[in-house]
């Protein structure tokens, strides 16, 4: 743009130049002074203009980024996914076990619900919070399978459940509050406390601790400060559930200050393999008034690309999130919610549909697990939910490859898997454990088969580089 402002008042000036030479060799008379100040004045603002432009050019523009921007980090989980496409989209075989997202479709009965909206005309914006309708089957579902009271001005429809934490986070914190996040943890949850000027507290869990937060070790990590504890179970990236118990444990420490509210992450919810049970964290005696509880459909409805999800919680704070809701995007897709109502009504827990892709997870699980147990030196924790397998490959770290390096820690793995075997998968270091890597196991079982298969191969391959 700058480029085309000079070369235009270049123009205007070679221009002006000539009507200068030809009024100059002019006869002037008297009666036209007038007209020739005007002129001169002209050429006189045309050359200052133009000297002003050369100047503004002559500096250097000013890149610099908000610094809340630069305190975040771009997520790991996307940028592999984005490079694995590209890898595929170029032709180069690559087995993607990185994203989070069911291979199933979207049931028939909700996706027919989305194009009937559309056929209905049902596409103009509604409410910031979210249909009356929606926000009604929601408290609905929230009362029967989470035991959780609420009413509909309770509850926040937004484009994912990702933006219903953000907007909690941003609600609740203040800068230089601190948000306690058990590790291993979901990639945006730190830096979702960074764009609300607020100190992620990681407390890690080790897979010897089954990757759950231990409350004396909360109890001795609150402050003055704390004002957030978030919660995810089912984990990702772990598939980590949280038994009734513990969670008792956690809330009687919480109890014990008053700032302190908790935000329970509860999208894998029903993606969850027995005995292991559910509980929302907001059901326990005392904990309702300071619980905010967020799900949504894309991962128990394969909804993904529908972009749907929603908070529940004391009206106070989600008045809160509804405001800021209000200056960015607006509300949820119309035609997304009309479906998610059609979600919502095909029985407890998704009925029979959900019930049989949860099954094929649990068998997905279950292969990967044997899997891996074979292979010398991995450590495998069982998932009790979700659909990851998040493993302890340590023990290869330290390892030089020819023609590729060092393996120095899960990053590095991950890149040689991906070279070498042509497998996707996420560093352990993205969600705070380096001594890990992250397998979706959403994905066919056979393609679960041939990505072990190639894992094992550039496993041997390591063994046999310390052998020689």
């Amino acid at each position: 743009m700058s480029a085309q402002i000079s070369s235009t008042f270049s123009t205007a000036s070679v221009r002006d130049r000539r009507a200068f030479d030809s009024f100059g060799s002019s006869t002037i008379s008297f009666s036209s002074k007038f007209n020739e100040i005007k002129f001169f004045t002209r050429i006189y603002k045309s050359s200052t203009i133009c000297s002003a432009l050369k100047s503004s050019e002559q500096m250097e523009l000013d890149t610099t980024l908000s610094p809340r921007v630069n305190s975040i980090k771009p997520s790991k989980t996307m940028a592999i996914s984005d490079l694995a496409t590209s890898l595929v989209e170029a032709g180069v075989p690559v087995i993607r076990l990185a994203a989070g997202e069911p291979d199933f479709d979207t049931p028939a009965v909700i996706a027919e619900a989305g194009m009937n909206a559309i056929r209905d005309g049902y596409t103009r914006y509604t409410p910031n919070a979210g249909t009356l309708e929606l926000r009604t089957a929601i408290c609905k579902k929230l009362k029967e399978e989470n035991g959780i009271s609420y009413t509909p001005d309770q509850i926040v429809v937004s484009n994912g459940a990702k933006q219903s934490v953000l907007q909690a986070v941003l609600a609740v914190c203040s800068p230089g509050d601190e948000v306690i996040i058990p590790g291993p943890f979901y990639v945006s949850y730190p830096e979702m406390a960074r764009m609300a000027d607020a100190t992620p507290v990681i407390l890690p869990a080790s897979i010897s601790e089954n990757f759950l937060l231990d409350p004396k070790l909360l109890e001795s990590k609150l402050t003055e400060k704390s004002r957030l504890l978030i919660l995810c179970s089912p984990s990702n990236p772990t598939g980590a559930v949280y038994p009734k118990e513990l969670l008792q444990e956690i809330a009687r420490v919480v109890a014990k200050h008053p700032r302190l509210l908790v935000l329970t992450d509860e999208i894998y919810e029903h993606i969850i393999y027995a005995p292991a049970v559910h509980t929302s964290f907001a059901a326990l005696p005392g904990m309702w008034d300071r619980t905010l509880t967020v799900n949504g459909f894309s991962k128990t409805f394969a909804m993904t690309g529908w972009r749907l999800g929603y908070i529940a919680g004391p009206k106070h704070f989600i008045a809160a999130c509804n405001k800021i809701q209000s200056q960015s995007t607006s509300g949820a897709s119309s035609i997304s919610q009309k479906a998610a109502v059609a979600a919502l009504g095909m029985g407890h827990a998704g009925g029979e549909t959900v019930s049989h892709m949860v099954k094929a997870f649990r068998e997905r699980r279950d292969f990967l697990v044997s899997a891996f147990r074979e292979l010398d030196g991995v450590k495998v924790f069982e998932p009790q939910g979700a659909f990851y397998l998040f493993l302890d490959f340590s023990y290869y770290y330290g390892i030089e490859v020819e023609g590729f390096g060092l393996i120095k820690d899960s990053e590095s793995l991950c890149r040689y898997l991906l070279e070498k075997g042509q497998v996707a998968l996420v560093p352990g270091a993205a969600f705070g454990d380096d001594t890990c890597i992250r397998i979706s196991y959403a994905s066919s079982l056979s393609n679960l088969q041939t990505a072990v298969n190639r894992i094992k191969e550039a496993i041997l391959t390591l063994k046999a580089a310390v052998s020689l």
